[in-house]
């Protein structure tokens, strides 16, 4: 294949040729392993039908050019990448995953590993529960409910949300709308979604289907609690493959359970989810469910994120999926923690929505208006 005046080898060739074995021949050669994860991403990405016709133009160029004892090795991976010959071939753990059913998203092992390193580097402050029981249970459930919701788009007065929760209302023409309030609000307040966090990777994948399924139980249209059978993205981010989700789910859970600390795990909870974006509809609050189970197990506070703080909690998420830094998300989310737990969830609700709106959480200003303390002034989130 020319380029100016210099000649690459052609994937074809580039494959047969890395297929050598052979005295001195490692050397010049890339490792099995290496290959597979290369084969696999091309899988991945262009679908059975390319990779067909990648393989089948291999053979021909081997028979060309003598090389069929390396397309015999290559067709040996590249068939058990297709599930068509046996996984003794394969060495890589990327590739034994493919064909055991649950094929991951590499890149996205990357971001979970760097953000695992930064939470076992840091000692996250211990944010007792207040809210536990009564009416500071439901205020709490309430407000957590209403802005999850708010920050998702799904946006009602106050009043019109405490007429869903409490009195059992729809509104006019949104009855959708209405439901995720509710099923939200259902899902901070009982068991097993509120506080019984999954032990084990299946478990975990039960225990997201199940949430989702909830909070999304109106809008059949967006498949509730089915993983989604097309990608998606938001704006330029593209997130994990259709194919990718559950195997990715399961190894972000592996990184969950290996943290000791239970804010920790929280944390890391809530960004493979929404890095994942496993279903059509309901992530970010789906997420944000299976963030603030952890914390209830293991009683500490959960987390609202108000109105107002919603680009300084969705900037960081951002910045560690596109820029693998996890500092500023981590330093988000335990000021967010301080300021969740510094209110009175035992005072009747107007008075708490009195003091939460002194605070500016309910403001849609962000330049203006910044979250604040009701006794201890502005969040620094710099």
């Amino acid at each position: 294949m020319p380029y100016k005046n210099l000649f690459l080898a052609s994937q074809s060739r580039w494959l047969l040729e890395n297929m050598a074995t052979g005295r001195g021949v490692s050397e010049r050669v890339l490792p099995q392993e290496t290959l597979e994860v290369e084969l696999d991403k091309i899988l991945s990405i262009q679908g059975e039908h390319r990779f067909t016709q990648l393989r089948d133009a291999c053979r021909r160029l081997a028979h060309k050019m003598g090389r069929e004892k390396e397309f015999k090795r290559l067709d040996g991976i590249m068939g058990t990448l297709l599930g068509t010959h046996e996984s003794k071939k394969l060495h890589g753990k990327q590739a034994l995953a493919r064909v055991a059913g649950r094929p991951y998203d590499p890149d996205r092992l990357v971001l979970f590993d760097t953000l695992f390193s930064g939470l076992r580097a840091q000692a996250l402050p211990e944010v007792t529960a207040t809210a536990e029981t009564g009416v500071a249970r439901e205020n709490f459930a309430f407000f957590e409910s209403y802005f999850s919701n708010y920050i998702e788009g799904t946006t009602f007065l106050v009043s019109e949300a405490e007429e869903i929760v409490f009195e059992g209302k729809l509104i006019p023409n949104r009855t959708e709308d209405s439901h995720d309030i509710l099923g939200t609000f259902q899902a901070a307040m009982q068991a097993p979604w509120r506080d019984q966090p999954a032990s084990s990777a299946d478990d975990f994948l039960h225990w997201l289907k199940s949430v989702n399924a909830l909070v999304m139980q109106s809008r059949l249209d967006k498949s509730p609690g089915e993983w989604k059978n097309q990608n998606n993205q938001a704006g330029a981010t593209l997130f994990v493959a259709h194919e990718l989700v559950q195997g990715t789910l399961r190894e972000g859970f592996e990184r969950i359970q290996a943290l000791e600390d239970p804010l920790a795990r929280a944390l890391m909870t809530m960004f493979v989810v929404s890095e994942v974006h496993p279903f059509k509809d309901g992530n970010g609050r789906t997420a944000r469910l299976a963030m603030n189970s952890v914390l209830s197990a293991a009683g500490l506070s959960r987390i609202i994120v108000p109105t107002v703080y919603r680009e300084d909690y969705l900037l960081p998420l951002k910045s560690l999926s596109n820029h693998a830094d996890a500092t500023p998300y981590i330093r988000a989310m335990t000021r967010i923690h301080a300021w969740t737990v510094a209110f009175d969830y035992t005072q009747p609700r107007p008075d708490l929505y009195g003091v939460l709106k002194r605070c500016n959480a309910f403001e849609e200003d962000l330049r203006n208006y910044r979250a604040l303390h009701h006794d201890r002034g502005t969040i620094d989130i710099h």
